[in-house]
């Protein structure tokens, strides 16, 4: 009995390589940008995502990209969130809530269709896609739980009503498993009638895109939800990461959906956490470290680079250096000169030293998407830094 408000309840969850030198030729000497105020690299972020938000200008305003920008990197919807990211989401849904969108949202036909979750503030109680259908003689609201595309997936269907401009009330009626390798459906196994108020609802939306792309709404137990029709290809990136399958084949379509990318040491300054990795095997820490394959990586704008791994609780490896960029392409020479492992208060040294030679791929002010060696990176920046 208490499995089918968490499914329904809930209301919503909508989700050629180039080969480079494994050592560079060229050493680095001081970079200019440390001399340089950060207008340049604000200027070089600017830049950058506006290359991002070209294609997407007509579809999102400045306060959604905004949105948008801080749900990147936020994992399952909301379960791995960080207290600043949550407050940076929350700053952008309140902006856009004031600011004020379509009016009488549920009047619109922009409401309808396909719906994506991509942020709620309780993110085990919906499900990944919702589907609304106001204009018909049998207005629904559809929930539909997708387990994989060769498992199949769970539907919970809703009668929906009107009430005003911003509210639908729901009364969830029938659900069912559609099993990839089954010829048929399997009811889902607790009737709604036997679950007296936990069927009802409503939901209100406060805020509804004029391009019918964004949509924020509040539940009735509290929840707020962020939903988009159109998926960010970063999302799609960052959705194949966290589930870890098909990756390569996403970045590769990912970059090659890009108009090229232009990079200089300015627009790699900041603080990144490393999401994906093609392959560690057959690396030792050491070199793991010195290349950055692992957690953490910070570069400043004076050139100077750090890398940090945590293999194990209470253990970590960092290595210090230099970056620079090569020439007028989108190569850069990292050449790491030291290293340190720290157990808890105790510091001994790390060989680290080496060069290597990393290709921008993409970059904007969120991703990074980088090749070194055999090695593809993505990359998240969390922090800017100086």
């Amino acid at each position: 009995m208490a499995a089918a408000p968490a499914a329904a309840g809930g209301l919503m969850q909508l989700q050629p390589p180039l080969c480079v030198s494994p050592r560079a030729s060229a050493s680095c000497a001081p970079s200019i940008w440390g001399a340089l105020p950060q207008l340049r690299r604000r200027r070089a972020l600017a830049r950058a995502a506006s290359s991002v938000a070209a294609g997407e200008a007509e579809a999102y305003t400045e306060p959604e990209l905004v949105l948008l920008e801080a749900l990147l990197g936020i994992q399952g919807r909301g379960r791995a969130v960080a207290p600043r990211q949550l407050q940076e989401v929350e700053s952008a849904v309140q902006a856009l809530e004031t600011q004020g969108g379509i009016p009488d949202p549920t009047s619109s036909s922009l409401i309808e269709g396909s719906w994506r979750l991509i942020f709620t503030t309780r993110p085990g109680t919906a499900s990944p896609i919702q589907e609304v259908y106001l204009r018909t003689d049998d207005p629904r609201v559809v929930n539909v739980v997708k387990f994989s595309e060769s498992v199949g997936d769970l539907k919970v269907e809703a009668e929906a009503t009107i009430k005003d401009g911003k509210r639908i009330l729901f009364r969830f009626d029938r659900a069912a498993f559609a099993f990839k390798f089954l010829p048929f459906k399997v009811p889902y196994p607790v009737p709604f009638r036997l679950l007296g108020d936990e069927a009802n609802g409503w939901l209100d939306t406060t805020y509804l895109s004029h391009t019918g792309n964004i949509r924020i709404s509040r539940g009735n137990k509290g929840t707020t939800f962020v939903l988009q029709k159109s998926a960010d290809p970063r999302q799609i990136l960052l959705s194949a990461i966290s589930a870890r399958t098909g990756v390569e084949e996403v970045i590769n379509d990912f970059i090659s959906s890009q108009n090229g990318t232009k990079a200089d040491l300015s627009i790699l300054v900041g603080e990144w956490q490393l999401l994906w990795c093609s392959q560690t095997e057959g690396e030792s820490w050491s070199s793991v470290a010195s290349a950055g394959l692992k957690d953490f990586q910070i570069i400043r704008e004076d050139g100077k680079l750090k890398n940090s791994a945590s293999p194990f609780p209470g253990l970590t490896l960092n290595a210090t250096g230099n970056i620079c960029k090569n020439g007028s392409g989108n190569t850069f020479t990292m050449s790491m000169k030291e290293g340190a492992v720290k157990v808890g208060g105790l510091q001994f040294p790390l060989d680290a030293q080496g060069e290597f030679v990393m290709e921008i791929l993409y970059i904007d002010n969120k991703i990074r998407i980088s090749r070194i060696n055999q090695h593809m990176l993505v990359h998240l920046r969390i922090a800017n830094t100086t």
